[in-house]
């Protein structure tokens, strides 16, 4: 157990795991546990919600697990008034939500738009409004959102409203970081690469098993180092923007994706 995250209290969104396995959500919080920080584990499903609270307590650490929609603005107030209550505080919120319809800009209808801008990026404005005033009075805080490196460069693969609201979500950051800096708070993004994760697994669910295996080694391939990043990848970067070492540290992109974008 370390100490980078000691006595701080730490929102994480997206928190659970689709499917088996490690997803970057959950990494994100066991390791933030892990360095002293108490979890509130938030996802859109008790259960998944529930095995990361589960899985950090079972190492010592301290967790509570809720349940809850981001992209609803009441969902978000019951997330803060629920950690205010117990813990009096929020020093750290990891947002790390997002969701991929497929879609290019003719095809992708109204309704599609809409939801993954609401989850990906309103939820993350939602989470701020309400958070923001409370880190002014304490003194600071800080702010780490997850978004990926489809929001800087063009993808073959059609998920444009996820594209657009990932780069909305990059400015946003810069935005909220420049204009409360002088309270204390500080606001980063990671830019999230091509990663194996449960997520990407759950999209080739109904494909025979050697095809998900074939895809995986190919999504390999394109990665310059020769293979995807883990979730603890993603989880490690966010530990560092959340810690006292990124202290003077905002506004900033950290680009994790073994290269892909060189």
């Amino acid at each position: 157990m370390g100490t980078r995250l000691q006595d701080k209290i730490a929102i994480v969104t997206g928190a659970g795991t689709s499917g088996e396995g490690m997803g970057n959500g959950k990494a994100a919080a066991l390791l933030f546990a892990r360095e002293g920080a108490t979890v509130v584990a938030v996802d859109l499903q008790r259960d998944a919600a529930r095995a990361t609270a589960d899985a950090i307590t079972a190492e010592g650490g301290r967790a509570l697990a809720v349940a809850a929609d981001v992209s609803r603005a009441e969902d978000i107030g019951r997330i803060v008034d629920t950690t205010l209550e117990r813990h009096g505080r929020i020093d750290v919120v990891h947002n790390n939500v997002g969701i991929e319809i497929a879609g290019d800009p003719v095809s992708t209808t109204e309704e599609d738009w809409d939801r993954v801008h609401a989850v990906n990026l309103k939820s993350v404005f939602l989470m701020c409004k309400a958070v923001i005033p409370h880190m002014e009075r304490q003194g600071g805080g800080a702010i780490v959102n997850v978004s990926s490196v489809a929001s800087i460069r063009w993808s073959p693969v059609p998920y444009f409203s996820y594209h657009t609201s990932k780069a909305a979500l990059n400015h946003l950051t810069r935005v909220i970081a420049r204009q409360y800096a002088a309270q204390n708070i500080r606001c980063n993004v990671i830019l999230l690469g091509m990663m194996d994760t449960p997520h990407v697994r759950t999209y080739l669910r109904d494909k025979p098993a050697e095809e998900v295996e074939q895809m995986m080694r190919l999504r390999d391939r394109y990665c310059p180092t020769g293979k995807q990043g883990s979730p603890w990848d993603g989880a490690h970067a966010a530990l560092f923007l959340a810690s006292d070492e990124a202290r003077y540290i905002t506004g900033a992109e950290l680009v994790v994706d073994g290269g892909l974008t060189l």
